[in-house]
């Protein structure tokens, strides 16, 4: 079996696309080598824009996948921690509003 390298192959569209280009911008008296030689060009460029493209999108793609791994894991980390209730502190609270009732009817009482 061979194995071909993908870097060389180039699509049909791009062909007819380079050739037309070519010939749109042939001057008088140009040969058909030269306009082949400026095709090939143009079929070069076009191939290596589109590589850049993929390479961009490629490397755009996984900041992205990046940055929500990111907060999906800040988001279970941040909502598997309970948060901690002082037991204590709310009898404290009910306790002292109590003491602090029966001072208020106790002053209110002995004024009288």
């Amino acid at each position: 079996m061979h194995n071909y390298s993908n870097k060389n192959k180039v699509s049909d569209k791009i062909k007819d696309d380079a050739i037309k280009i070519a010939r749109g911008t042939q001057r008088p008296g140009q040969t058909k080598e030269q306009t082949k030689l400026i095709a090939q060009g143009i079929q070069k460029g076009i191939g290596q824009y589109k590589n850049q493209l993929n390479v961009k999108s490629r490397a755009l793609d996984k900041k992205q996948k990046k940055a929500t791994d990111n907060n999906v894991s800040n988001e279970l980390l941040t909502n598997n921690v309970p948060e901690p209730v002082d037991v204590k502190s709310s009898h404290l609270a009910w306790v002292l509003l109590i003491l602090s009732w029966l001072g208020f009817a106790a002053y209110i009482a002995l004024v009288k």
